[in-house]
Parts: structure tokens; sequence; C-alpha cells
């Protein structure tokens, strides 16, 4: 009933290619056929509907099948990928996972039933209403995972809307909202979906190159580690029509020094939350950062610079969080924004914006300049504690080659003197050796 558009076109497009696991083609043929033995599998078994399932996976033919299945059985799924490695028992407890559904790297399923009964006042919602839900939890790159729950039957509706058929890597994980939008976008489109069990820019632009990839969704982290790492140099990436960009907020010297390095590819900033879904958008050109957002399903609007979004998709609540929705229904999404006709410029989370004695700084307008820094790789703004201003800046650094602090730092403030403002220039400086992302490709920034 509700995967039934899906299933339609799994049969319209039997013989084409839907799926790239493990270097094994999948035709839309056999995914139809696992996806009905699946939900057989789950009637026999007995699994009971609107059941709460942790469902701990990456893109896999048993995966999207069983998934699928699940929302067809009107089961509450709890996603988890290998980015929450160190935190799927606490997920599990907050979700109050009744079952617990494993995939190895074999694709084959184990299932464990929990002593427990998920009793929250939005799972019984979702029950008396009969649909299946989905709990996205959000990364907490700015503090406490949130668990957000969605009626599913709403994530699914904008893509009953057919549009383009594009090869498509997976790239954005399994549990996250990007990551569901790119394989439903392209499952239900009749695309085929590139699955890489490696997430390095090696391993990712070879893909592109062995199944001719035209649609790389992706981080602006990533696209940076693509640059540093120079493993472009070692693929032929001319099939690639389109490179979208989202989770994070774009530094613009990263940006332009993507566009410049591959004129001929689009580039589209995305953007979406786990707690409204995706929203349709449209950059004003490739090297831009101003972007147009919203589409059928979503009403935007900017009150006191912030970004705020009415969706037909929006969660029905968090399990662990207060409302974040404003009396008259509105999410207050916590971006800051600044407004040009149409477009909307990202500038960051107002939870991260550092007040220096009054004045306010975005971390990724610092960053986008540090990056033009010879030798640094990767660099992460954030606040410190200034009994004089309040807060000062404080940079992050990873280096290329090593270097003194010192001699670091002189260099930096030279650097910085005549394009950041005295308040903007960071105070204070670390150099670190590890990179500054977490699995999901997304920037960590801790104030403090």
């Amino acid at each position: 009933m509700y995967i039934d558009f899906l299933l339609d076109r799994f049969k319209m497009n039997a013989d084409k290619q839907a799926l790239i696991w493990q270097n094994e083609v999948y035709s839309y043929g056999k995914m139809h056929e696992l996806t009905n033995s699946l939900m057989i599998n789950l009637e026999n078994e007995h699994f009971p509907e609107g059941s709460v399932v942790a469902l701990d996976a990456d893109f896999s033919p048993t995966s999207i099948a069983l998934l699928l299945a699940l929302i067809e059985k009107r089961s509450i799924i709890a996603l988890l990928s290998k980015a929450v490695k160190d935190k799927k028992h606490e997920f599990c407890e907050i979700a109050e996972a009744e079952y617990m559904i494993s995939l190895n790297k074999n694709d084959t399923v184990s299932i464990i039933k929990h002593d427990r009964k998920a009793t929250h006042d939005i799972y019984s919602k979702l029950r008396s209403k009969q649909r299946p839900g989905v709990v996205l939890f959000s990364s907490g790159s700015t503090g406490k995972s949130k668990a957000a729950v969605h009626d599913f039957v709403p994530l699914l509706e904008k893509f009953k809307i057919q549009r383009h058929a594009k090869v498509t890597i997976a790239f954005l994980l399994f549990d996250h909202i990007g990551g569901l939008n790119t394989m439903f976008y392209t499952l239900s489109n009749g695309g085929c979906l590139v699955t890489v069990q490696d997430r390095s820019p090696e391993a990712v632009c070879a893909a592109v190159e062995e199944y001719q990839v035209q649609t790389l969704p992706t981080s602006p982290t990533f696209i940076n580690l693509i640059m540093l790492s120079e493993a472009y140099k070692n693929a032929i990436l001319s099939s690639l029509e389109l490179v979208t960009y989202g989770t994070e907020v774009m530094p613009e010297t990263t940006l332009k020094k993507f566009h410049a390095l591959f004129p001929t590819i689009r580039l589209l900033q995305t953007y979406g939350l786990s707690e409204v879904g995706i929203l349709r958008s449209k950059s004003k050109s490739s090297n831009s950062l101003w972007v147009k957002v919203g589409g059928e399903e979503f009403k935007t609007r900017v009150r006191n610079g912030m970004l705020e979004i009415k969706a037909q998709s929006a969660m029905l609540g968090y399990l662990n969080a207060p409302s974040p929705y404003t009396e008259d229904g509105w999410f207050m999404t916590q971006d800051q924004v600044e407004v040009d006709g149409e477009y909307i410029k990202i500038l960051g989370r107002s939870s991260e914006i550092i007040n220096v004695g009054g004045e306010k700084v975005f971390p990724a307008e610092v960053e986008s300049i540090l990056q033009l820094m010879e030798g640094v790789q990767e660099v992460a703004v954030s606040s410190v504690p200034s009994p004089i201003t309040g807060q000062i800046v404080k940079a992050t650094i990873k280096l290329s080659s090593p270097e003194s602090l010192k001699d670091f730092r002189i260099r930096l403030i030279q650097f910085c003197s005549d394009k950041l403002p005295g308040y903007k220039i960071p105070q204070k400086l670390e150099l670190v050796e590890n990179w500054m992302h977490n699995d999901r490709f997304k920037k960590m920034r801790r104030n403090g």
C-alpha cells in the first residue's frame, strides 16, 4: 500500500540496473523480488505491525528491500549506521526499540528481540493512524543528538512525481535524511544507485569512473578532501554532471576552488534537516553560495535573521527534546541567513555564532579565509571564553607538514591582517594531527 508506487516502478524497470553493491549489479526486477520475499518473511515470522525496529545497516540490496518491507509492515524504524557505533545502545534506549535488526558485510540479517515496550505518545499517534514511521538521530555535532520521529507517508509523497533517472553514488549514510533522499529519488526514477563501502576520496573517484556516475551528493568537508588528496588526478571524472553539497556551511573559498578545477560540473547547494526533510533547491550559480529553497511541500520565512520552515513532511516531534515549533507551526531551524530577494545565504547555526565584544563572528567565514593559507588541510573555528570580550575566536588546524605554533601564529596574523577585521582573527590556536570531521564527513566544532 505505502510502497506500491515504488514496486510498480521496479516492475516497470525490471531489466534496468537498480543497484551496484560490492561490484555486483542488481536489477529492478531482482529488487522487486527481494522486497516481496522479505515482506512474506516478516509476515511468516508474525512480526507485529507497529513495532519499533532499530535497523543498523549501510546501503545494500537487503537493507533497502528490508526498509521497504518494514514500511509496508507499518513498523516504526529507528535508523542506525556505522557513524553512531559508540551510541547504538543509547539510541536504542531513546527509541525504545523492541527489535534490533543488523546486517553484516555479507548482507546477512540478524534479529534480536528486546525486552521492552515502546509506549511514547508519538508512537501511539502513528499506531492509531496505522502509519509507518522513522526515527532519525541528529549528528550531535553541536550538542546532544535529538531523535526526530516522522510519519513515513508524507516523506514518501514527493517521490511519486517522476523526475530524471541518474547514476548516483549513495555517499551520505543510510541513517541520514540526505542518504534516504538520495536512495528514494534514485530508485523512484529508474536510476542506478552505486554503493560504496569505502568512502575515501580515492575510492569514490574510482567508483565515479568505473560506473560512469552522473551525480555525487556529498558534503563541503569531503569536497575539500577530494582536492587535498588529489584523488581526482587518478580517475576520469568526465561522466560527473552534478555535485550536490549540504549538511554544513560551505566555505566560499572551497566552492570557488572546486568550481575552478571542474568548471563543467554543476554545483548545487542542497538544504534539508532531519526534522523536515530535504527541500528542493536552486543555486544562483555553481560558484555562488546564494540558494533558493522550497518546493511544492515547503514554505519558508525568515524572522530575526533565522530561517523557519513549514513542511508537509515535518516531523511529529522529538522523543527526547522540547518542541522546536513556533506557536503558528513553523520549524525553527536555528540557521542564520542573509536574504537577497528569493535567495538566501546560510551563515551558520545560531549556536555556533561567536560573540566578540558584541560583534558576531560566523565560523565558516573565518574558516574560508584560513583554508587559503599554504599548508592548511583542515580548520575548525570555535569560541573560547574571554574575561574581556566575552568570547574570542579559536582555530584548530591540521597542517600538511610540521610547523611550530609560534611560527604559524606569526604567519596567520600576517595572512589575515588585510582579509579579516581584528576581532575575527583567531586569538587562540591549536595545531592537531587528526582530521576534525566525523564519519558523516561533517566538521566537528567544540566551543569552550
